[in-house]
């Protein structure tokens, strides 16, 4: 569900274009979560804000149920993720994961190495330099 929620709209789209048949349980709807935060990630914790996101639920002939929960308004990105997610717990599971999530995973991981580039160009080294008065 992660690998979904963060990957793009468009290239699932991409990996997944051929929609099974499914039956809509809950049809996209957009609100809001409030997001929590830790200062230093052990500090206690504060409400930093709140976050848009849709979430869809969807039901497989064979009765398999999925759930997705995207960040933002897209509901074709819920819904797509909803239907991978019911198809991750049925028969297709390696296919999908093979075809669909490990892609993502690794484009993912292909932005991330990008952004950690990018942010490691920009780094400054500071030193201190000893003079000889020290000694």
């Amino acid at each position: 569900m992660s690998t979904l929620a963060k990957g793009k709209s468009a290239s699932i789209g991409k990996l997944f274009p051929d929609l099974p048949v499914y039956e809509v349980i809950r049809a996209p709807e957009t609100g809001t979560v409030m997001v929590r935060g830790r200062t230093g990630g052990t500090g206690a914790s504060f409400n930093l804000g709140e976050m848009t996101v849709t979430r869809c639920a969807v039901r497989l002939p064979d009765g398999t149920t999925g759930h997705g929960y995207v960040q933002g308004r897209d509901g074709e990105h819920a819904t797509r993720a909803a239907i991978i997610d019911a198809l991750m717990q049925g028969v297709d599971a390696e296919r999908v994961a093979a075809e669909v999530i490990a892609p993502l995973e690794a484009e993912f991981e292909a932005s991330r190495q990008s952004r950690a580039e990018k942010a490691a160009a920009t780094k400054v080294d500071f030193f201190t330099m000893v003079r000889g008065e020290d000694q």
